[in-house]
């Protein structure tokens, strides 16, 4: 396997595992969240949808955000179903981008995280992006154990 398809790999194991979370959430606990400050349990599935098209717009402008507008600026909240049908076309874009990264490109070209100004080469922010889902997958997880809910066996 190429570097790219090792990444591409972990990005699709990555989100395979936070499906079956997310698949795992009763509807009635879609607004339900831990304290008043804390994303509810459908906000924290959308910022991880919405981030594909985000980190989608980092990587192809090395990090210029400039002018950032999000698809889901003003999308109503309903139900996991539309929030996945309406990422998918993101989520399809950003793998696409990363498929045609080369290993030269992956170790060589340079990102800047708009976050924090921090310069990364290419290979290595993708792997923090695939971090930042599993993250938020261990929050997910604490969120279900915390409304007593079912969690899905995730750990294959």
């Amino acid at each position: 396997m190429t570097p790219t398809e090792l990444i591409l790999l972990n990005f699709t194991e990555v989100r395979r595992r936070s499906l079956l979370l997310w698949e795992g959430l009763p509807e009635t606990a879609y607004s339900w969240k831990p304290d008043p400050e804390a994303m509810s349990a459908l906000e924290l599935i959308r910022h991880v949808l919405a981030a594909d098209h985000g980190w989608n717009v980092i990587i192809n402008n090395h990090g210029d955000m400039t002018g950032y507008q999000s698809p889901w600026a003003v999308r109503p909240y309903t139900d996991l179903a539309d929030e996945l049908a309406f990422a998918e076309p993101y989520r399809r874009e950003f793998l696409d981008s990363v498929r045609q990264f080369s290993a030269a490109e992956l170790e060589q070209s340079e990102i800047v995280h708009p976050g924090n100004e921090e310069v990364r080469k290419l290979g290595d922010y993708l792997l923090r992006i695939a971090y930042h889902e599993s993250v938020h997958a261990g929050q997910f997880l604490s969120y279900l154990r915390a409304m007593d809910s079912v969690r899905p066996f995730i750990w294959d």
